[in-house]
Protein backbone atom coordinates (compact mmCIF):
# COMPACT_ATOMS: atom_id res chain seq x y z
CA UNK A 1 0.00 0.00 0.00
CA UNK A 2 0.80 3.30 -0.74
CA UNK A 3 4.26 1.97 -2.41
CA UNK A 4 5.06 -0.81 0.53
CA UNK A 5 4.57 -4.32 0.27
CA UNK A 6 2.21 -5.26 2.41
CA UNK A 7 1.88 -9.05 2.25
CA UNK A 8 3.87 -11.36 -0.08
CA UNK A 9 3.66 -14.93 -0.81
CA UNK A 10 6.77 -17.27 -2.05
CA UNK A 11 7.27 -20.29 -3.17
CA UNK A 12 10.47 -21.78 -5.33
CA UNK A 13 9.96 -24.75 -7.52
CA UNK A 14 9.61 -25.53 -11.39
CA UNK A 15 6.44 -24.47 -13.64
CA UNK A 16 4.43 -23.64 -10.47
CA UNK A 17 3.10 -20.44 -12.74
CA UNK A 18 0.28 -22.69 -14.12
CA UNK A 19 -1.46 -24.38 -11.33
CA UNK A 20 -0.39 -22.00 -8.22
CA UNK A 21 -0.43 -18.73 -9.32
CA UNK A 22 -4.56 -17.42 -9.10
CA UNK A 23 -4.02 -19.76 -5.43
CA UNK A 24 -1.52 -17.64 -4.44
CA UNK A 25 -3.13 -14.53 -5.16
CA UNK A 26 -6.31 -15.67 -3.04
CA UNK A 27 -4.39 -16.27 -0.30
CA UNK A 28 -2.63 -13.11 -0.24
CA UNK A 29 -5.21 -11.19 -0.44
CA UNK A 30 -6.97 -13.20 2.68
CA UNK A 31 -3.95 -12.46 4.52
CA UNK A 32 -4.26 -8.57 3.91
CA UNK A 33 -7.65 -8.81 4.61
CA UNK A 34 -8.67 -7.76 0.92
CA UNK A 35 -11.43 -8.62 -1.41
CA UNK A 36 -10.70 -8.22 -5.23
CA UNK A 37 -13.15 -5.26 -5.11
CA UNK A 38 -10.56 -3.58 -3.42
CA UNK A 39 -7.91 -3.48 -5.62
CA UNK A 40 -7.42 -0.28 -7.04
CA UNK A 41 -5.03 -1.59 -10.33
CA UNK A 42 -2.86 -4.61 -11.45
CA UNK A 43 1.00 -4.53 -11.39
CA UNK A 44 2.64 -7.03 -13.20
CA UNK A 45 6.23 -7.79 -14.04
CA UNK A 46 6.78 -7.40 -18.34
CA UNK A 47 9.58 -8.77 -18.45
CA UNK A 48 12.64 -9.85 -20.14
CA UNK A 49 12.37 -13.43 -18.41
CA UNK A 50 11.17 -16.57 -18.91
CA UNK A 51 8.81 -16.98 -21.95
CA UNK A 52 6.56 -19.17 -19.90
CA UNK A 53 6.35 -17.28 -16.91
CA UNK A 54 5.76 -14.25 -18.62
CA UNK A 55 2.90 -15.69 -20.85
CA UNK A 56 1.06 -16.92 -17.57
CA UNK A 57 1.69 -13.68 -15.28
CA UNK A 58 0.90 -11.14 -17.55
CA UNK A 59 -2.16 -13.33 -19.00
CA UNK A 60 -3.60 -13.83 -15.10
CA UNK A 61 -3.01 -10.00 -14.60
CA UNK A 62 -4.93 -8.91 -18.16
CA UNK A 63 -8.03 -11.54 -17.06
CA UNK A 64 -8.25 -9.68 -13.33
CA UNK A 65 -8.14 -6.24 -15.07
CA UNK A 66 -10.89 -7.09 -17.53
CA UNK A 67 -13.10 -9.37 -14.61
CA UNK A 68 -12.39 -6.44 -12.28
CA UNK A 69 -12.59 -3.61 -14.42
CA UNK A 70 -9.43 -2.10 -13.02
CA UNK A 71 -6.02 -0.31 -14.99
CA UNK A 72 -3.18 -2.87 -15.82
CA UNK A 73 0.41 -1.05 -14.79
CA UNK A 74 3.56 -3.29 -16.56
CA UNK A 75 6.88 -3.04 -14.46
CA UNK A 76 10.02 -3.79 -15.99
CA UNK A 77 11.52 -6.52 -14.68
CA UNK A 78 15.12 -5.55 -14.81
CA UNK A 79 14.26 -2.06 -13.34
CA UNK A 80 12.96 -4.04 -10.72
CA UNK A 81 15.86 -5.69 -9.74
CA UNK A 82 17.81 -2.60 -9.43
CA UNK A 83 15.12 -0.94 -7.82
CA UNK A 84 15.11 -3.48 -5.08
CA UNK A 85 18.74 -3.51 -4.79
CA UNK A 86 19.74 0.26 -4.19
CA UNK A 87 16.73 0.39 -1.81
CA UNK A 88 18.44 -2.84 0.35
CA UNK A 89 21.17 -0.83 0.26
CA UNK A 90 20.52 2.69 0.48
CA UNK A 91 24.33 3.91 0.92
CA UNK A 92 25.18 2.45 -2.16
CA UNK A 93 27.50 4.96 -4.31
CA UNK A 94 28.82 2.48 -7.67
CA UNK A 95 26.82 1.56 -10.74
CA UNK A 96 24.66 -1.67 -10.37
CA UNK A 97 24.44 -4.17 -13.20
CA UNK A 98 21.00 -6.89 -12.68
CA UNK A 99 21.45 -9.65 -14.99
CA UNK A 100 19.01 -12.40 -15.88
CA UNK A 101 20.26 -15.61 -16.89
CA UNK A 102 19.23 -16.23 -20.61
CA UNK A 103 21.44 -19.51 -20.92
CA UNK A 104 24.90 -20.03 -22.26
CA UNK A 105 26.47 -16.57 -21.77
CA UNK A 106 23.95 -14.31 -22.57
CA UNK A 107 22.03 -12.11 -19.95
CA UNK A 108 19.40 -9.90 -20.25
CA UNK A 109 20.77 -7.02 -18.26
CA UNK A 110 21.05 -2.89 -17.80
CA UNK A 111 23.03 -0.28 -16.31
CA UNK A 112 21.68 1.66 -14.10
CA UNK A 113 23.38 4.90 -11.43
CA UNK A 114 23.49 5.03 -7.77
CA UNK A 115 20.50 6.77 -8.27
CA UNK A 116 18.16 4.27 -10.45
CA UNK A 117 19.17 6.44 -13.49
CA UNK A 118 19.00 3.83 -16.77
CA UNK A 119 22.55 4.11 -18.01
CA UNK A 120 22.49 1.60 -20.51
CA UNK A 121 18.72 0.55 -21.42
CA UNK A 122 17.63 -3.21 -21.04
CA UNK A 123 19.44 -5.85 -23.57
CA UNK A 124 20.32 -9.20 -24.61
CA UNK A 125 23.99 -9.46 -24.13
CA UNK A 126 26.49 -12.15 -24.76
CA UNK A 127 29.02 -11.07 -22.31
CA UNK A 128 32.82 -11.87 -23.08
CA UNK A 129 36.51 -10.38 -21.62
CA UNK A 130 35.26 -7.00 -22.73
CA UNK A 131 32.00 -6.41 -21.65
CA UNK A 132 31.83 -3.69 -19.25
CA UNK A 133 35.61 -2.61 -19.67
CA UNK A 134 34.86 1.38 -20.55
CA UNK A 135 32.47 1.62 -17.39
CA UNK A 136 34.63 -0.46 -14.90
CA UNK A 137 37.70 1.29 -15.80
CA UNK A 138 35.61 4.62 -14.55
CA UNK A 139 33.81 3.08 -12.05
CA UNK A 140 33.03 0.06 -10.28
CA UNK A 141 29.90 -1.76 -10.82
CA UNK A 142 27.70 -4.35 -8.86
CA UNK A 143 26.14 -7.15 -10.90
CA UNK A 144 23.39 -8.74 -9.27
CA UNK A 145 21.06 -11.69 -10.62
CA UNK A 146 20.84 -15.00 -11.58
CA UNK A 147 22.94 -14.34 -14.44
CA UNK A 148 26.09 -12.49 -12.29
CA UNK A 149 27.33 -15.25 -10.96
CA UNK A 150 28.29 -17.59 -14.58
CA UNK A 151 29.63 -14.20 -15.48
CA UNK A 152 32.49 -13.56 -12.89
CA UNK A 153 34.98 -15.59 -14.18
CA UNK A 154 34.52 -13.91 -17.90
CA UNK A 155 34.59 -10.22 -16.91
CA UNK A 156 36.98 -10.91 -14.06
CA UNK A 157 38.09 -7.40 -13.14
CA UNK A 158 38.77 -5.52 -9.69
CA UNK A 159 36.24 -2.97 -9.68
CA UNK A 160 33.64 -5.63 -10.26
CA UNK A 161 31.49 -7.05 -7.46
CA UNK A 162 29.25 -9.98 -8.26
CA UNK A 163 26.43 -11.41 -6.21
CA UNK A 164 24.23 -14.02 -6.37
CA UNK A 165 21.03 -11.87 -4.89
CA UNK A 166 18.35 -11.83 -7.81
CA UNK A 167 15.72 -9.37 -6.17
CA UNK A 168 13.77 -10.61 -8.64
CA UNK A 169 10.47 -10.59 -6.07
CA UNK A 170 6.85 -8.79 -6.29
CA UNK A 171 8.59 -7.01 -3.05
CA UNK A 172 10.46 -4.88 -5.32
CA UNK A 173 7.72 -4.07 -7.46
CA UNK A 174 5.68 -1.89 -5.13
CA UNK A 175 7.61 1.33 -5.74
CA UNK A 176 7.87 1.33 -9.00
CA UNK A 177 4.01 0.24 -9.50
CA UNK A 178 2.86 3.03 -7.25
CA UNK A 179 4.78 5.77 -9.14
CA UNK A 180 3.30 4.51 -12.45
CA UNK A 181 -0.40 4.34 -10.62
CA UNK A 182 0.20 7.82 -9.48
CA UNK A 183 1.27 8.95 -12.46
CA UNK A 184 -1.40 7.09 -14.14
CA UNK A 185 0.80 5.41 -16.43
CA UNK A 186 -1.69 2.36 -17.79
CA UNK A 187 -1.28 -0.20 -20.02
CA UNK A 188 -3.82 -0.81 -22.78
CA UNK A 189 -5.23 -4.13 -21.41
CA UNK A 190 -6.75 -5.38 -24.91
CA UNK A 191 -2.85 -4.99 -26.88
CA UNK A 192 -0.48 -5.13 -23.79
CA UNK A 193 2.13 -8.18 -24.29
CA UNK A 194 5.27 -9.08 -22.59
CA UNK A 195 8.90 -7.92 -23.26
CA UNK A 196 10.09 -10.70 -24.27
CA UNK A 197 13.44 -9.34 -25.74
CA UNK A 198 13.85 -12.33 -27.94
CA UNK A 199 11.89 -14.48 -29.96
CA UNK A 200 10.78 -17.43 -28.17
CA UNK A 201 13.13 -20.48 -29.90
CA UNK A 202 11.80 -24.21 -30.33
CA UNK A 203 14.14 -26.83 -29.99
CA UNK A 204 14.14 -30.87 -30.11
CA UNK A 205 15.48 -33.01 -27.46
CA UNK A 206 18.71 -34.62 -28.60
CA UNK A 207 17.46 -37.55 -26.30
CA UNK A 208 16.48 -40.83 -27.77
CA UNK A 209 13.39 -42.42 -27.55
CA UNK A 210 12.64 -45.41 -25.22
Amino acid sequence: MDGKTSTLKIASGQNLHAGSLTLFIDEVLKQADLQYTDLSAVAVSKGPGSYTGLRIGVSTAKGLCYGLDKPLIAVDTIQMMADGFLNANPDFNDLVCPMIDARRLEVYTALYSPMGDELEPVSAKIIDENSYAPELRASKITFIGDGALKCQPVIANPNATFLGDNFNSAANMSGLAYQRFQAGAFEDVAYFEPFYLKDFMITVSKKKPF
